[in-house]
C-alpha cells in the first residue's frame, strides 16, 4: 500500500473562481435578476437600496446573488485550532453530519457535512495547508502543517465538494446537527446504497 504525505497549495479556490465566472456573466442587477427570475419591483427595490448605500453596481449584483443563490443558508465561519487556517462556508444552520467508520476517520473522528465547492471559501492558510492521502488517493485529507487539524478536506464520495468539520466552525451560527453513521468499512457499498450523499455537493 502506498502512503503519501505532500504539500498543497490553494492559490485560487473554487469558490473564487466561481465568484469571478458568475459575476463576469452577471455584471449588473439586471442581469442577476434574469438569472433568478427576480420580479420587475423587487429589481427596482434593489436599484433603489443600491443607490442609497453608494454601492457599485458589481458590490450589489455580489449582494443579490448571494441573497438568491445562498437562500435559506448562513454562512459559517470556522479554521484549525492555531488560527492559521480560515474559511467560510454557506450551508445550512441545521447540519447534517455524517459518522464514518473507516481506517482514517476512525483514527481521528472525522465527523464532517458536505457542501459544494461554489459555498466554500478559503479565507486565509493556503501555504499552511498540508494534504495526506493513501490507498485509492481520492480524497485529500488536508490539514494545517502547524497544529495538524483538519478543519475541512474532499471527501473520495464527494470530489466536487468539501467535508466540514462541524466541531471546527465559529459558535453562534449552527442551529442543530443530525449525525449519521456511514459504514466505510464498506465504502463501496455503503455509497452506492446511499440515497443522498452523492448530490450534497452539486450547487
Amino acid at each position: 500500500m502506498l502512503i503519501t504525505v505532500a504539500l498543497v497549495r490553494l492559490t485560487a479556490t473554487s469558490w473564487e473562481e466561481l465568484a469571478v465566472d458568475r459575476l463576469q456573466r452577471c455584471w449588473n442587477l439586471n442581469h442577476v435578476a434574469e438569472h433568478f427570475k427576480v420580479e420587475a419591483e423587487e429589481v427596482q427595490r434593489w436599484e433603489r437600496l443600491r443607490q442609497e448605500r453608494g454601492l457599485s453596481c458589481e458590490e450589489a449584483a455580489r449582494l443579490l446573488l448571494d441573497t438568491y443563490e445562498y437562500r435559506g443558508l448562513v454562512k459559517h465561519a470556522g479554521g484549525c485550532h492555531c488560527g492559521a487556517v480560515r474559511f467560510e462556508v454557506w450551508a445550512s444552520a441545521d447540519l447534517h453530519v455524517f459518522d464514518c467508520n473507516c481506517s482514517i476517520c476512525t483514527k481521528k473522528q472525522n465527523r464532517h457535512f458536505i457542501v459544494p465547492a461554489s459555498r466554500f471559501k478559503l479565507l486565509q492558510g493556503a501555504d499552511n495547508i498540508t494534504k495526506y492521502t493513501f490507498n485509492t488517493h481520492c480524497a485529500q485529507h488536508t490539514f494545517c502543517k502547524t497544529c495538524g487539524v483538519q478543519s475541512f478536506y474532499t471527501p473520495r464520495s464527494n470530489p466536487d465538494g468539501y467535508g466540514i468539520a462541524p466541531h471546527c466552525l465559529d459558535e453562534g451560527t449552527v442551529h442543530s446537527t443530525t449525525v449519521e453513521e456511514i459504514n466505510g468499512k464498506e465504502w463501496e457499498k455503503a455509497v452506492k446504497e446511499h440515497k443522498t450523499i452523492r448530490s450534497m455537493s452539486k450547487p
